[in-house]
């Protein structure tokens, strides 16, 4: 189906930032990462075993929002500490919240953060302090289909091609600088299901 596609072309994004895009980020090299999820992790974990494959970055920590992502278990059983934070135990202030995640980076003395399935957007003032130094996954060829949902969305426009982009993140929504696309050919019968 779509998703598992889009999945796998994901995984091939990752793999393929890591070979032909170290040359753009390899100011990267042995720099300690933090991984940021909120679900079950399939992109962390494939960031991981391409960090750990290449040695392009180190993988150090990974950070969710929610208690009950399965990515959790995942990093553990890839032997990376793992942190949940989430904002609703904060009083649901996002400065708070932040706050909190930044404590932990600065804990594990963090470098640089994937934004791997982070269903949460960070705020203008937390973007600029790691300007540079995010990346997030987006599983659509941007700057088409920006935001939620995308599966869904991409079905019901009946597009012919979809895929996924690593870029760098700035204060606008899955807006910064493209670091590499990779693009599925959406067959007839594809249907999105989780």
């Amino acid at each position: 189906d779509l998703h598992l596609s889009i999945r796998r072309q994901r995984q091939m994004c990752i793999r393929d930032r890591t070979q032909t895009e170290c040359h753009f980020l390899g100011n990267f090299c042995d720099k300690k990462s933090c991984d940021f999820i909120s679900g079950s992790g399939s992109n962390m974990v494939a960031l991981v075993k391409s960090m750990q494959t290449l040695q392009f970055a180190l993988p150090t920590l990974v950070l969710s929002n929610k208690r009950d992502a399965i990515g959790l278990n995942k990093a553990k059983d890839l032997k990376i500490p793992t942190v949940c934070i989430e904002a609703e135990k904060l009083a649901g202030c996002d400065l708070n919240f932040e706050a909190a995640i930044q404590k932990e980076l600065e804990n594990y003395n963090i470098d640089i953060i994937c934004l791997a399935g982070f269903m949460r957007v960070l705020s203008s003032k937390f973007v600029d302090f790691w300007q540079g130094k995010i990346l997030n996954i987006h599983p659509s060829l941007l700057p088409k289909f920006k935001g939620l949902n995308t599966f869904n969305r991409v079905l019901e426009t009946n597009e012919k091609l979809s895929g996924c982009t690593v870029h760098f993140v700035d204060e606008k929504l899955d807006n910064g600088k493209i670091i590499v696309k990779k693009r599925v050919f959406i067959k007839k019968n594809f249907s999105y299901s989780m």
